[in-house]
């Protein structure tokens, strides 16, 4: 905006400096020259002031529609990310695993009951004590979970000339109790690329709210037992629609 400030200033001086030319020091018989002069500079000053209008409008328009790209990605390793946990205890960072995790393996269906046990209190006494276990009474394929999203494809941005960034780890955030983390993530720079530098630069600065935080879209963390990613709500919506 402050460039448009002074492009527009600069303008209404220029004018004023011409009509003063016009008016003042120039011959009658050359005012048409001047007047055309000063039409083709209102025409280039009209169209500056347009594409500084316009050129964050476009830039906004294409960053959304390249970040929608990449989040829906995010999204299926998220859940690809889950279902690996929930069948093997831990997270991987092997993507071909993720990948035949969804074709191959299942889910336990389980439901707990109740059942008595008896416990031994020495001395030959044994009382009855209810305990809740839980039994496996059938299995559900993962990739009933996945209908209709493109798992086979979730790492592939060829299209953007980028990848997603996937690593896991352990982090103690309660003492003695370890926990299994991931991350994916992609460098919005390497989305953005071939765009405005200028605006670039603003965006790899967004501090969140309505836009998307930090230098990366990304989903879960290594810092953080969390599963979220760290883009706005509106990025979602049609994940809402679907549910309805």
């Amino acid at each position: 905006m402050i460039i448009l400030l002074v492009i527009v200033v600069v303008g209404i001086l220029l004018v004023y400096g011409v009509a003063y030319l016009i008016i003042n020091r120039v011959p009658k018989k050359l005012h048409w020259i001047i007047s055309v002069v000063l039409l083709v500079l209102i025409v280039l000053l009209s169209k500056m002031i347009v594409d500084a209008i316009m050129k964050p409008i476009h830039f906004n328009e294409e960053k959304i529609k390249r970040y929608t790209k990449v989040i829906d990605k995010l999204k299926i390793v998220r859940d690809a990310e889950i279902a690996y946990q929930q069948v093997h205890g831990t997270f991987t960072n092997d993507k071909n695993a993720l990948v035949a995790l969804v074709e191959k393996d299942s889910f336990a269906i389980e439901r707990p009951k109740t059942v008595v046990k008896k416990i031994h209190r020495g001395g030959g006494i044994y009382i009855d004590k209810e305990v809740r276990v839980v039994d496996t009474i059938g299995w559900k394929p993962v990739r009933a979970e996945f209908a209709g999203k493109d798992y086979k494809n979730m790492f592939n941005l060829s299209d953007l000339g980028t990848a997603i960034e996937l690593k896991t780890d352990t982090i103690e955030k309660v003492e003695g109790v370890k926990s299994w983390v991931f991350r994916a993530r992609v460098a919005k720079e390497a989305v953005l690329k071939g765009m405005d530098a200028d605006l670039i630069k603003q965006e790899k600065r967004a501090p969140g709210g309505t836009e998307v935080k930090g230098e990366y879209l990304e989903v879960g963390s290594l810092e953080d037992v969390k599963t979220n990613g760290n883009w706005p709500p509106f990025y979602d919506s049609k994940d809402k629609k679907n549910k309805k």
